[in-house]
């Protein structure tokens, strides 16, 4: 993120006044009016498109690439950055700021290039899969790896992602990307995670810093591993194989 930092619940009175409310077409003079407050306040920031709000007089801006949204006012003046909540009818809370960004994390997963991913398929059909933003040196990252076969066996493919915990100028980088520029990734991967003595060797054009500012700025990993399910919710740590299952309904 360029300049916001952890959300803020917005709760107390706020909460009653939320409902379900269809979306409706901005005005182009107010979503001008909007977006030029906040780029003049904020240059550093991108924004997306100005949305009506499920409350009334607020908008929906999206914030560097959608992971964070403002609720803005109608001159752009003024703004609430937070998660929105709704108040079920039937009862509890509904988180509608998360549901928006689970279904842009299945999106933006789902464009990324498989190919560039180290990828362990199930033999037989495979029912769903994951992705696991994964370093070789934690112990949970161990944990989950042996888990793998497990996990194919019931058919889910585990799609790894390189997330360098220590950062892209660490021997943790050199570590991970020396099983990207394998020749086997999959063998290279399961031998670093082992432990085992693998001649570090890392390749011009690897997409380890590519996978790695997508966990940081998109998907905001903050430690390893972190799974993100089918429909791109998130799981940050180890889950086991019998919970993983029934998470992904299979």
């Amino acid at each position: 993120m360029t300049v916001f930092n952890k959300p803020l619940m917005l709760a107390g009175a706020m909460l009653a006044l939320l409902g379900p409310v269809a979306q409706a077409e901005v005005d182009a003079q107010v979503a001008k009016a909007i977006k030029a407050r906040l780029e003049a306040g904020n240059p550093k920031a991108s924004y997306g498109e100005v949305r009506e709000s499920p409350i009334s007089g607020l908008y929906e801006v999206d914030v560097d690439g959608g992971t964070n949204t403002l609720f803005v006012s109608a001159d752009g003046s003024h703004f609430i950055f937070g998660d929105l909540y709704q108040v079920k009818a039937s009862g509890g809370l509904a988180n509608l700021s998360e549901q928006r960004r689970t279904t842009q994390r299945a999106k933006i997963m789902e464009a990324q290039n498989v190919d560039d991913m180290i990828v362990f398929s199930p033999k037989g059909e495979t029912k769903a899969h994951i992705y696991v933003f994964t370093d070789v040196d934690c112990g949970y990252c161990r944990k989950l790896h042996n888990d793998v076969p497990e996990l194919n066996k019931r058919g889910i493919e585990v799609r790894y992602l390189a997330f360098p915990r220590a950062g892209l100028n660490s021997l943790g980088y050199r570590k991970v990307a020396t099983a990207w520029c394998a020749e086997d990734r999959n063998k290279t991967l399961t031998a670093l995670k082992n432990r085992e003595n693998v001649p570090l060797k890392v390749c011009d054009k690897n997409p380890v810093a590519q996978q790695y500012q997508l966990g940081n700025d998109v998907i905001d990993v903050r430690g390893t591993p972190t799974i993100v399910m089918q429909d791109g919710s998130v799981v940050p740590g180890y889950l086991p194989p019998e919970t993983m299952i029934k998470a992904l309904g299979i």
